[in-house]
């Protein structure tokens, strides 16, 4: 048995040698920039061709040299840049084939979604390597999570909660793990999953390449990464283009109450017909009520949301994407990762209330070289999150002119009441035909009510800003059309004139009667008196603003001189000095990180409190002699001040014990498996115990169950089963031959003949 482990070790020392001459071979006959120049293997460089690549995209280009050198790797480059492939690629070449000895790379999403698509790009990006992935998530059933496992995959790709519980659970020894990937790094630390991504990292090897990939990745989280990262190098591809170039924006003024009436004419007169549109909405009871609402005016939509059904999920989804409906609700839950290839459109419907969810959101449209439109509605009350994304990405505010033309990109425009009236119409009536529609519409407006009180607080510069901004005249954003445009300029030159309008008669002269003519003749000598008093008032006045205005010059110009005859020689003095110790206030790249920011720093320190009592000695030692009696371990334990019960891990944290529990033990029971990890947990003389009380099925007394993918191959065995079934099968086939009967084979031997 060494001999042939030998033979295998020269065999994989040999392998690996030959591909990387073959790899180094490929990169000096580099002829171009294109994938062919990186020194691909043929099976991986036939799913890159078979999916379409020609040309790599920027990020590509400049992680997957490093990857291929086995460097660990923080990505920030932004959305639809092909991060997926970038990491896909690498490990596709780093696993090579299909092995036997366990998984070997472990990518976590931070969304079941995400991690679904990852799961079917990287069947079809590897689809003739050979290397089998599985899909690890939350709310499928455990058993069938068990019989993956147990089918020896090459990949994992999953949640990080759902993947800690199994691997607590089947006690998974995960030191084959060479490849690891945090997908949309700072999403996974901004749902809460903090402690199971450090309990991973924990459980993993040491030596093993990781890489974290981002569409916004902040310093902090780049400071935090390192602790779990060697060395890593740092890409940023997206400091100056946060969003595409192809993607067109347009920010539509309205108020709250008429956001659903703009969007119905939106879907019905702006966007196409055969376009794709993505709405995202605040909550849940958004979806419901705009589900209702469009599929009453006979537009077929799916619709996604967190706590909706993981079935429900998966089939709204699926029918999005292979275009059975043309227009998808959901809420952030769908803001990241999700690849629709051929996506045209994205509404906000309720704006977001931090840049970076706005860059995930739109994100979703412009991949890949195609453009694509977001259009969002801005209330009153939203101005400001508006604002603050102007400022994170660098922009100036544009507000429509009479005269802007609808190529313009980022336009803030008003919405005609003209365009609005026959939608507004057209919903209360089919309010009034429908109670469930109208119970939605009570849920959403207080859904709405408790969003508005959670949402982070603006700047308080972009509220300054909106006040100012909603004094403005804002005009008809150009995408509503020349009709409403000339309506509107009609209405809005009827308004001037009505705002100027002065008459001349006061009330008491309007009537033509007997009384109000004798009013009218007390206000025409009122007017006849107090006129010559006004006209030498406004002499008066005019000449004291002249005289005021030319005393207030001869004053600036006298100051200005002084302060230049002060302070030039100093000036003279000092040109050219600069403090190297000025350390400003605000760094050059602010208002960017401040959007980019996981969790603010100001309200987690606002919350923070010292006590500077003294310790209670008597309470201390009561809490300490508190014991509590544990059933299993049949003594006293001390019991936890948090009252949740937890177990102990291997790494020596604490974490809830309801990961552990008897799922996987009854499954293996129930289902005649032994234990995957035959090393010191695995116990010989239990085996056997039950190898005698299990059935022989037919086929030689091989075992299977049913999984996730119907039946199952013949259970792992080790290699002392298998010598041991080998010379049981030797000993049979010597009687068998001694009696003459027939073989395994089916031939006769019988004894020969003398």
């Amino acid at each position: 048995m060494k001999g042939f482990e030998s033979e295998e070790d020269d065999d994989q020392v040999l392998e690996s040698d030959v591909r990387r001459m073959v790899t180094a071979q490929n990169r000096k006959k580099k002829k171009s920039g294109g994938f062919q120049s990186m020194g691909l293997s043929f099976p991986v460089f036939k799913g890159i061709t078979r999916k379409g690549y020609k040309i790599p995209t920027p990020i590509q280009r400049k992680t997957i040299p490093l990857l291929m050198d086995g460097k660990d790797v923080v990505a920030m480059a932004r959305t639809g840049s092909g991060k997926t492939a970038a990491f896909l690629i690498p490990m596709f070449e780093k696993l090579h084939t299909h092995s036997t000895k366990g998984p070997r790379a472990l990518i976590l999403s931070p969304t079941r979604e995400l991690a679904m698509q990852t799961l079917k790009f990287t069947k079809e990006l590897g689809k003739y390597t050979g290397l089998k992935p599985t899909c690890i998530l939350g709310g499928d059933r455990m058993e069938d999570q068990f019989a993956a496992i147990h089918e020896n995959p090459d990949i994992i790709i999953g949640t990080p909660g759902r993947f800690l519980h199994l691997a607590v659970e089947m006690n998974l020894k995960l030191q084959t793990i060479e490849y690891v990937i945090f997908d949309e790094a700072d999403r996974l630390f901004e749902m809460g999953f903090a402690e199971q991504l450090q309990e991973i990292i924990r459980r993993l090897p040491e030596a093993r390449q990781t890489l974290l990939f981002s569409a916004t990745l902040p310093k902090v989280l780049v400071e935090f990464s390192k602790a779990g990262l060697n060395d890593p190098a740092l890409i940023r591809l997206d400091v100056d283009t946060k969003i595409s170039d192809q993607l067109k924006m347009s920010f539509f003024s309205v108020r709250s109450e008429d956001k659903t009436a703009l969007l119905l004419h939106i879907l019905q007169s702006v966007t196409k017909p055969t376009e794709q549109t993505v709405i995202f909405v605040a909550t849940k009871h958004h979806v419901e009520y705009i589900k209702s609402v469009l599929s009453e005016t006979g537009i077929d939509c799916s619709y996604i949301y967190s706590s909706l059904d993981q079935t429900a999920r998966k089939i709204n989804v699926a029918k999005f994407q292979k275009k059975k409906t043309l227009i998808l609700v959901v809420t952030d839950v769908a803001a990241r990762g999700i690849d629709i290839p051929m996506l045209d459109n994205v509404i906000n419907y309720d704006f977001p209330a931090k840049p970076k969810l706005f860059v995930h959101r739109v994100g979703r449209v412009a991949r890949a070289g195609r453009s694509g439109t977001a259009y969002s509605f801005v209330a009153n009350d939203e101005l400001p999150y508006m604002l603050d994304l102007h400022l994170f990405l660098g922009r100036p505010l544009k507000t429509a002119a009479r005269d802007s033309s609808q190529d313009e990109d980022g336009l803030l425009g008003s919405v005609p009441r003209s365009c609005l009236d026959e939608e507004e119409e057209y919903l209360l009536g089919i309010h009034q035909k429908s109670h469930d529609l109208e119970a939605a519409k009570g849920v959403m407006t207080n859904a709405c009510k408790q969003y508005v009180r959670s949402r982070p607080p603006a700047a308080s510069e972009s509220v300054k800003r909106a006040k100012e901004t909603l004094l403005v005249d804002i005009a008809v954003h150009p995408l509503l059309g020349e009709k409403f445009k000339a309506q509107d300029s009609l209405r809005n030159t009827l308004l001037d004139g009505l705002k100027s309008f002065k008459p001349g008669q006061t009330i008491f002269e309007t009537r033509g009667t007997k009384k109000s003519t004798e009013s009218s003749l007390i206000m025409k000598t009122k007017r006849n008196y107090h006129g010559a008093v006004i006209e030498k008032n406004k002499v008066r006045i005019s000449e004291l603003k002249e005289s005021n205005e030319a005393l207030n010059a001869k004053i600036r110009s006298d100051a200005k001189v002084i302060t230049s005859e002060k302070f030039q020689s100093s000036k003279r003095k000092r040109s050219g000095y600069k403090d190297e110790n000025y350390i400003p206030m605000r760094s050059s790249d602010g208002h960017s990180e401040k959007g980019l920011t996981i969790n603010s720093f100001e309200k987690d320190a606002s919350g923070v409190s010292v006590d500077f009592v003294g310790d209670d000695t008597d309470m201390m030692k009561k809490q300490g002699s508190v014991k509590k009696w544990d059933r299993k371990r049949k003594k006293f334990v001390g019991s936890r001040q948090d009252g949740a019960k937890k177990v102990k891990t291997e790494s020596g944290s604490w974490i809830k014990a309801s990961y552990k529990t008897n799922k996987y033990k009854d499954w293996m029971e129930r289902n005649r498996v032994t234990n995957m990890n035959r090393g010191e947990d695995f116990d010989e003389t239990e085996h056997r115990g039950n190898k005698g009380s299990q059935k022989k099925s037919k086929g030689g007394g091989k075992k299977s169950f049913k999984g996730s993918k119907g039946k199952m191959k013949n259970e792992m065995k080790s290699k002392d089963q298998i010598l041991t079934g080998r010379i049981k099968d030797q000993s049979i086939q010597k009687r068998l031959r001694g009696k003459g009967k027939f073989t395994k084979g089916g031939s006769f031997k019988g004894k020969k003949k003398r």
